[in-house]
């Protein structure tokens, strides 16, 4: 299946909190969308990798895209080396998506980074046809194939971005998405260790730091990204 737009994402809910209102949008205008995140949150404090791939499944759903894997490379320790940038040029030719989203450049966990620039490097590598890859259990070569954009989502960090999505009509399902990962947000019952996520506060900026991107950019909500080369429009008038 040839996607639009390929989500990579180093753990489950990465996405969603990121993107998560810019994918709903996407969907809903009838672009192919998948995620693919890279380990399975095995090292998180609360919840465990089984309940968060079925709260991964949940929040699929919820987002409407057409495709989720999961590359199980190891939470906290994988690296940005050939054998992870193969898997990943793999993942690229197999569903060729035009546009890449992918972690923060910078942020408070260190496999944002390491996650972020290892699919950007993935993506460039992709595109050479005298690297040579194949699918497990398929004979067939994979053609080359480069996406044209890779943007960078913000994560923890007030990063400035480059430029900014209107999500005002999905960020209640960005929210509702989010809300999928159960074991890993705000729940007054929980007996499990709070962490820097799992504040009320924290649910709670979800809303408003995407108010205050809209604010700031004449939108109700906005999700913010950055971007590894100009874009370029045709004229001024692409610019809102």
């Amino acid at each position: 299946m040839k996607l639009d737009i390929l989500v990579f994402a180093s753990h489950p809910d990465d996405a969603e909190l990121g993107a998560g209102a810019t994918i709903a949008k996407c969907v809903a205008q009838g672009k192919k969308v998948g995620i693919i995140d890279l380990t399975r949150g095995e090292l998180g404090t609360r919840g465990s990798a089984e309940i968060r791939e079925k709260e991964s499944e949940a929040a699929s759903k919820i987002l409407g895209i057409h495709a989720r894997e999961n590359m199980e490379f190891r939470d906290g320790f994988f690296v940005n080396d050939e054998v992870h940038q193969m898997a990943l040029v793999r993942m690229i030719r197999k569903y060729r998506p035009d546009v890449v989203l992918c972690n923060a450049v910078e942020d408070r966990h260190i496999d944002h980074a390491r996650g972020s620039k290892l699919v950007s490097d993935a993506c460039f590598l992709s595109g050479l046809s005298k690297i040579d890859s194949k699918l497990e259990g398929d004979d067939q070569w994979q053609d080359p194939w480069r996406p044209s954009r890779v943007y960078h989502y913000i994560q923890w960090k007030n990063l400035e971005p480059d430029f900014v999505v209107d999500v005002s009509e999905f960020i209640e399902k960005k929210v509702e998405a989010i809300k999928a990962y159960a074991s890993q947000f705000y729940d007054p019952n929980s007996d499990e260790p709070e962490t820097p996520i799992s504040s009320k506060n924290f649910i709670d900026s979800i809303i408003y730091r995407s108010r205050d991107l809209g604010r700031l950019s004449g939108v109700q909500y906005a999700e913010g990204f950055t971007v590894e080369r100009y874009p370029v429009v045709n004229d001024l008038d692409d610019l809102n």
